[in-house]
């Protein structure tokens, strides 16, 4: 049987692979255009992303939504998914364990869609495909290939709402993000 995001997308509301499914509300798969050239990946649910089962939905996603318009694509043209598909107790940050159960999942979701272009949100994210790296050293300066893809990290949203110049930095950053299409 081939695979397909919304195969996926029901895996992964009924798993039970790691300790996180027992605090949620609802998983959270992903959305976007089975056909994105650019994926946006970031750390984990929120309490408003788990509450509605999609991603980036809560004031951190009202803010990537708003820096895509910017930068001139629509959200249908991307894919937005998470590293871990089910929100970590008080917005900590995800255990390995728990994204490596998730792992599978991301891996199975970008084979299906093979996007060109991934933006990493945050550490966690960046690690996932970039290792070893620090996020504060590579953020929007730093793009990498690798299977075929452009990588490019960023700072994840929620730092730039708690920090003016955090934003400022984030959007310049995702400011480069058309020219980093072009190149594909």
């Amino acid at each position: 049987m081939k695979d397909s995001l919304d195969i996926i997308a029901d895996e992964v509301r009924i798993c039970k692979k790691c300790d996180l499914c027992k605090g949620r509300t609802n998983a959270v798969p992903g959305e976007g255009t089975p056909n994105a050239q650019v994926m946006f990946i970031g750390e984990g649910p929120g309490a408003e992303e788990d509450k509605q089962g999609r991603p980036f939905v809560g004031r951190s996603g009202k803010l990537l939504r708003e820096m895509i318009r910017m930068v001139g694509l629509k959200e249908e043209e991307v894919f937005i998914a998470n590293v871990v598909k089910c929100r970590p107790p008080g917005n900590r940050d995800p255990k390995p364990e728990e994204i490596a159960a998730c792992r599978p999942y991301l891996d199975r979701q970008i084979a299906v869609m093979n996007p060109k272009v991934m933006v990493s949100l945050g550490r966690h994210a960046m690690e996932r495909e970039l290792p070893g790296m620090k996020i504060s050293d590579v953020h929007g300066k730093s793009f990498h290939r690798k299977n075929g893809r452009l990588y490019m990290p960023l700072y994840h949203p929620a730092v730039a709402l708690y920090s003016p110049k955090q934003k400022d930095v984030l959007i310049e950053d995702m400011k480069k993000l058309p020219k980093l299409i072009q190149q594909i």
